[in-house]
């Protein structure tokens, strides 16, 4: 129906709306906030004739050194629970501001992971499908299916498996635990992968950062298991869909030690400190 823009909008948004930054005059939304009136009846239209509310949510990408791109990344949320006005109120409430993990999620909750697997390209059917490889002496290769179909119909069956591309496939994750949500190093602290049974001073970085990651200095999500895709690829997190049946999901799990040793190789020692003590050099 129509849409309610914040009145100041970051430029890593601003980014996404042009194909080539540098060449454009960056003028986007540069007039929106004068106009006033305009926003107070695209809000009061929304109120009065919409039955769906959204909110348009977007990354911080400045904050992640190691990424690549300056562009933000754009997402329609839907707002459910009370009326059309409460919901408009709710969203307008958050303009300008930054949504925190865990004001969505808590810890022990299950929720689904949505991205996007690793590629691998053009594959043969036994990679692509498990198919068994067919005896030694066949004619013409082993790594294919023997027989592909019958000779009427006299067609190939969308069911047999075919070489083609493999990976880089949009999958749903459902009922990953939440183990632990902890705050960054950019609010101040300094001390986020302790535990009651380990009290040793150390942050969720590993020693020499994570492989082909780097470091943690935002707000962090510890899941059970491993997310699909590549490092630094992005995630959505959503509420689970599904109902938590298992009873291993929904019991409580507390955390004895979290391991912050060297993921580069044969890692030994937790924290730079305990290094230096252990050749005896001086840490001052």
């Amino acid at each position: 129906m129509s849409t309610v823009w914040a009145s100041e909008l970051s430029t890593e948004l601003k980014r996404r709306m042009y194909k080539n930054w540098y060449a454009s005059k960056k003028k986007a939304f540069s007039k929106y906030c004068t106009k006033k009136d305009d926003q107070a009846n695209n809000e009061n239209r929304v109120k009065r004739f919409c039955t769906t509310v959204r909110a348009l949510c977007h990354t911080q990408v400045h904050l992640q050194k190691h990424l690549r791109t300056k562009k933000a990344h754009l997402m329609e949320i839907q707002v459910n629970g009370g009326t059309i006005a409460e919901k408009v109120d709710f969203v307008k409430g958050f303009f300008e501001k930054e949504l925190k993990v865990d004001q969505v999620f808590s810890n022990g909750e299950c929720l689904d992971v949505v991205g996007v697997t690793k590629g691998k390209g053009f594959t043969g059917v036994t990679k692509r499908w498990g198919v068994r490889k067919l005896p030694r002496k066949t004619h013409r290769g082993l790594r294919k299916v023997g027989c592909i179909g019958a000779w009427h119909p006299s067609k190939v069956s969308y069911t047999i498996p075919r070489a083609g591309q493999s990976g880089y496939h949009h999958r749903t994750e459902t009922n990953k635990k939440i183990y632990r949500i902890g705050q960054g190093e950019r609010h101040g602290v300094q001390n986020n992968a302790s535990t009651d049974n380990d009290l040793t001073q150390k942050n969720i970085t590993p020693m020499g950062g994570f492989p082909h990651y780097g470091i943690v200095r935002d707000d962090y999500l510890m899941l059970k298991g491993c997310c699909i895709g590549t490092k630094k690829r992005t995630l959505c997190l959503r509420k689970s869909l599904m109902p938590v049946t298992r009873r291993r999901l929904n019991e409580e799990v507390k955390l004895k030690y979290i391991d912050t040793t060297s993921k580069f190789g044969h890692g030994r020692f937790q924290t730079s400190a305990e290094k230096a003590k252990f050749y005896g050099r001086d840490t001052a």
